[in-house]
């Protein structure tokens, strides 16, 4: 018997902005001079910002970066001595904090110079005098949406404020288009829907005539192999070198040629599975994990791991991306039959596996 305890990261800009004011003690806080109260704030607002950023993939960074709770103490860590070793002067060393926290505690998780630029910009635009004097917060927003940082206050103050002043969940909050939101909404309901999917069971015993997972795998398989044919569909990569002399053998047929071992690859690994699947349906080889694992995604209308690896790059399900399949096949059989002809025109450069090598042939 056991209790099992987790501890979610926040989902949602106002969720990390008062998770992020939250890990300051009451007392510590308003115990600290007016101007590192209201840096503070703002390193919320960064801190919230660049966690937030990355559930819109790569519009929001080019990779997904480790940011934690504990970039956001050691920068007010950083502030604090800095502040501290300043004395009584009263002047904020802004050029030094925007490089420490966007070089350092932050930078030090980038990798990727856009990335890197980005966060640059976003301090640049938030460490500054302007922050002491109520400073909007939301970049490149244009009126549609604002949070200003507030006066030097306590910690309930600074609470209330994101409580009542901070706007509804919106890209503007991170100097993006509106439309960005599309893109994330979209991943997030495939995402809830392709759970949903997973949860249901993939077995009969329900008695209401449902397929189970089997009968779907069975119904997959004979479609390849009756309706694609994929056999037949291998490309004679010997009989095309038999035809192609030296003298005639060029760029163009070097990327057919690649294009062909690549795709007969791939049909190799389908026919190889498919009928280990179907042995272990008649019961003369023994079910293993990757069978299973075929079955799964072939229920789940999803690529299966070792097709994927020998696929091209693709975000298709299953269905699609074997109709896909047979269009690539039907693109590279216009060719094999004289080798050494050079298409003119190709319509769909997209069916090819490596598209940039066709390029690189071109010049």
């Amino acid at each position: 018997m056991s209790i099992k305890l987790t501890n979610e990261p926040p989902a949602g800009f106002k969720a990390n902005m008062k998770r992020a004011i939250a890990m300051y003690k009451k007392e510590e806080f308003d115990e600290r001079e007016s101007k590192i109260r209201t840096i503070l704030f703002g390193l919320c607002y960064f801190h919230s910002a660049m966690c937030e950023r990355r559930k819109f993939g790569p519009k929001g960074f080019n990779m997904r970066y480790p940011f934690s709770d504990g970039d956001l103490r050691d920068s007010s860590i950083v502030l604090q001595n800095y502040m501290e070793g300043a004395g009584g002067s009263g002047k904020v060393p802004w050029d030094d904090l925007r490089y420490l926290i966007g070089e350092i505690m932050y930078g030090g998780h980038i990798v990727n110079d856009w990335d890197r630029l980005l966060c640059a910009s976003y301090l640049d635009h938030l460490l500054n005098d302007q922050l002491l004097d109520e400073a909007e917060l939301f970049p490149y927003a244009d009126g549609k949406a604002s949070f200003k940082c507030p006066a030097a206050g306590t910690h309930d103050k600074y609470c209330e404020h994101i409580e009542n002043e901070l706007p509804a969940e919106t890209p503007l909050a991170f100097g993006m288009h509106p439309n960005t939101e599309i893109d994330f909404r979209t991943t997030q309901c495939n995402d809830l829907f392709s759970i949903l999917v997973e949860l249901q069971p993939k077995s009969g015993g329900s008695g209401d005539g449902a397929p189970t997972i089997v009968d779907i795998a069975r119904d997959f398989s004979e479609r390849v192999f009756n309706e694609v044919q994929v056999e037949t569909q291998r490309l004679p990569v010997d009989e095309i070198n038999s035809k192609l002399a030296d003298d005639t053998r060029g760029p163009y047929q070097n990327v057919y040629l690649q294009e062909c071992e690549l795709i007969n690859t791939l049909i190799g690994q389908i026919i190889i599975d498919l009928k280990d699947l179907e042995l272990a349906f008649k019961g003369e080889l023994t079910m293993t994990a990757a069978m299973e694992d075929l079955m799964e995604n072939i229920f789940l209308n999803k690529i299966c791991k070792e097709w994927a690896k020998k696929s091209w790059m693709t975000t298709r399900g299953l269905g699609s991306w074997l109709d896909n399949l047979k269009q690539r096949l039907e693109l590279l059989n216009l060719w094999k039959d004289d080798p050494t002809t050079i298409n003119k025109s190709i319509c769909f450069l997209n069916r090819l596996y490596k598209p940039n090598s066709f390029l690189t042939a071109i010049k």
